[in-house]
């Protein structure tokens, strides 16, 4: 048989009460736990879906794990990469050579990063070969000095694919007219886009061998890239290898090299939570208003339940009940509202801007042109315990004082 307390606050909870604008009130605050709920899972989404779109787009050109010399260069490579590929978390490693250079056009003249790679291994730790706008990897081609640009930098220097361009090496050579820069002739193989600034405008790849060549390293590389199983074990694994691996190295991670970067996306989503929870604890004061208007609606029927026999603890579960109950719906509302917006969010956001006639991401000004949504379940679960405990924290002092309500004085007057 289910307790009276109960009984009695759900039927409170259910009746139509004398005054109405205790039923608007707690309406209102119904709905305002709804709305507040399903903006956190929202927003939580979206700005999870940003986290995971921005960490894939940068991971996409930069390695998960780096190895490289103190002193910039790396000869015993081959055995580095062989080691590093046999570790069980890494599946894959390819070498690379990292400098600096200018590219010249004509009368366009651009700075960049210039990166030495091995078409068929750089596909299996970058993503670079999936973003190719013209051309391919392939093409890099040994002693061809072939060269692939980002779409920004190509654009920057005026050129496009099968045109010549000339990279100047800082590192000069001793003439006898002094110390000259080294100067080499590429042609534009390809042009590739990745939707980050940083590397559409300002890298370059070109042949390891080439590579090699243009700035005398010989048999040796700038380092070893490596790509994992699961990106997040980046740190353990890099601890690992500074221990297994040969030689004098330098090992770092993608957590270590974009650190600032994810902080600060990280902190943002935890502003957002802080800032869009106010709205639920808002929402939950109205509860506190809505409640001690009830308990003093309702203090003759305190009154005759205390005569009956009922003791303060027992009144204070009715409203207990009446208030967490005002509590859940809400929260059931606005989860069930939260997951079925934060999973359509690409139908959703495309329908308000047809709606509205306004474009949130406009193409020519982000890199990500669409809002993109990653729903996790630990989210919605904070989010739903969150509300549910500030709904029963805002029941506790008007059910206290309905449980102080002295019998004599509410029955006075009736």
């Amino acid at each position: 048989m289910q307790p009276y307390e109960l009984l009695v606050g759900l039927r409170y909870t259910r009746a139509k009460r004398r005054n109405h604008f205790i039923s608007f009130i707690s309406m209102a605050s119904m709905l305002g736990i709804a709305i507040g709920v399903m903006a956190l899972i929202v927003v939580l989404s979206v700005m999870n879906g940003f986290q995971k779109e921005l960490r894939a787009r940068i991971l996409g050109v930069a390695s998960h794990v780096q190895i490289s010399g103190f002193d910039g260069r790396l000869a015993n490579w081959r055995e580095v990469a062989r080691r590093a590929g046999a570790t069980p978390d890494v599946l894959a490693a390819a070498p690379y050579i990292s400098a600096q250079g200018l590219l010249a056009n004509q009368q366009n003249v651009q700075g960049a990063l210039v990166r030495g790679v091995v078409p068929q291994l750089e596909d299996q730790v970058a993503d670079i070969g999936s973003h190719m706008r013209r051309g391919s990897l392939a093409d890099l081609k040994p002693g061809q000095f072939g060269m692939v640009l980002g779409t920004e930098l190509a654009h920057a220097v005026g050129a496009h694919v099968g045109e010549k361009v000339v990279l100047i090496a800082p590192q000069g050579q001793v003439t006898p007219a002094g110390i000259l820069p080294r100067i080499k002739q590429f042609t534009v193989v390809g042009v590739f886009e990745v939707g980050m600034y940083e590397y559409d405008a300002g890298l370059a790849l070109i042949n390891l061998e080439d590579a090699q060549k243009l700035y005398r390293l010989g048999d040796e590389v700038s380092g070893v890239r490596l790509k994992l199983k699961d990106l997040f074990r980046a740190p353990e694994v890099a601890r690992d290898l500074t221990h297994t691996l040969p030689g004098d190295l330098y090992i770092t991670d993608w957590t270590r090299s974009h650190a600032n970067f994810f902080r600060a996306v990280q902190i943002e989503k935890n502003v957002m939570f802080i800032i869009l929870a106010l709205i639920v604890a808002v929402a939950a004061f109205n509860l506190v208003s809505t409640l001690v208007m009830a308990v003093t609606d309702k203090q003759p029927d305190i009154a005759i339940l205390r005569t009956l026999g009922a003791t303060p603890v027992s009144i204070m579960k009715i409203f207990v009940v009446q208030g967490s109950l005002i509590g859940v719906i809400g929260t059931v509302i606005g989860v069930i509202g939260g997951i079925l917006i934060a999973l359509n969010v690409d139908v959703v956001v495309p329908a308000i801007e047809r709606l509205f006639r306004v474009q949130f991401l406009a193409k020519d000004v982000y890199y990500i042109s669409e809002l993109p949504s990653d729903l996790q379940l630990r989210d919605v679960v904070t989010i739903a315990v969150m509300s549910l405990v500030l709904s029963l924290l805002a029941t506790l002092y008007p059910s206290w004082r309905a449980s102080r309500v002295n019998p004599a004085e509410a029955l006075r007057y009736e």
